[in-house]
Parts: C-alpha cells; structure tokens; sequence
C-alpha cells in the first residue's frame, strides 16, 4: 500500500468505538529485537484500560479470563501516543466482556490510526477471588 493511499484510508476511518479508558507513550524499552512497539506490551495495554472500565461497571475487583480476537492491524512505533477505547459488548451474571480498540497518532500528529482490537472478558471477584454477581443496576447492552 502506498502511503498516500494509506492516508486517505485512514484518514476516512471511523472514530473510535467506545470512551477512552487509558491514554500512554510508546517507550524504546517497549520495542522487539525489529525496533517496533512489542504486541506483549500493546496487549497488556489493552488489559489494563479493560480493567479500569470493567472495574467501574463492577464496583469493585476484577479478573480478566479471557481474550478474543486479537487483531494486530498496524505496527506501533516508538513516540506513537497509543489511546485505548473500551465499549461494554455484554454483561452477565459475574463477568463483563468489552470490546477494546488501540488507536495510535503518530508523533501527536492526526489522523488517528487504529492499530489493534479485541474482545476481553473479565469476572467481578470478591476479596477471595471467587466470582460475585454484578450488580443487577449496573449498565446492561
């Protein structure tokens, strides 16, 4: 792909799905022996902000117990601000499953680019660990 045309692609992308849940920098100390932003780092990225979102719907400890999904669209760099968009899928009886998106801007620079996405579910547990209901008021969709 060119790169105009990958300009104008994403330039006519969508918006992020979902509301920003973590915002970071991509760091040297990030990168894999190629030089780009590692796919381990960019993951566990996506677990935390799934977590603080998961954690608010559940008032309370969360556990992230499963990932589906997971697609590399486009390489991180070093400098890349990487923001992770969070949108509920469905909640159940003790787990929240989220649908997660990393956008990146390249050098703080728009447009906006989406480079991953995912499903991730997490459990509400109590202070032993064990699964516990989600409040029955909490947001459903």
């Amino acid at each position: 792909m060119t790169a105009d045309k990958e300009k104008t692609l994403f330039a006519e992308s969508t918006m992020p799905r979902g509301d920003l849940c973590t915002r970071t920098l991509a760091m040297p100390a990030d990168t894999n022996p190629s030089g780009d932003i590692f796919g381990g780092w960019l993951m566990s990225q996506m677990d935390i902000a799934g977590g603080v979102l998961a954690s608010q719907i559940a008032e309370g400890r969360v556990a992230t117990i499963a990932v589906d999904g997971m697609t590399f669209h486009r390489p991180v760099y070093v400098g890349d601000t990487v923001c992770v968009y969070g949108d509920i899928e469905r909640i159940g009886n003790t787990s929240i499953v989220l649908h997660l998106e990393s956008w990146v801007l390249r050098r703080n620079q728009p447009p906006r680019i989406k480079v991953t996405e995912a499903t991730f579910t997490f459990v509400a547990i109590d202070a032993e660990g064990r699964p516990r209901p989600v409040r029955n008021d909490a947001i459903k969709v």
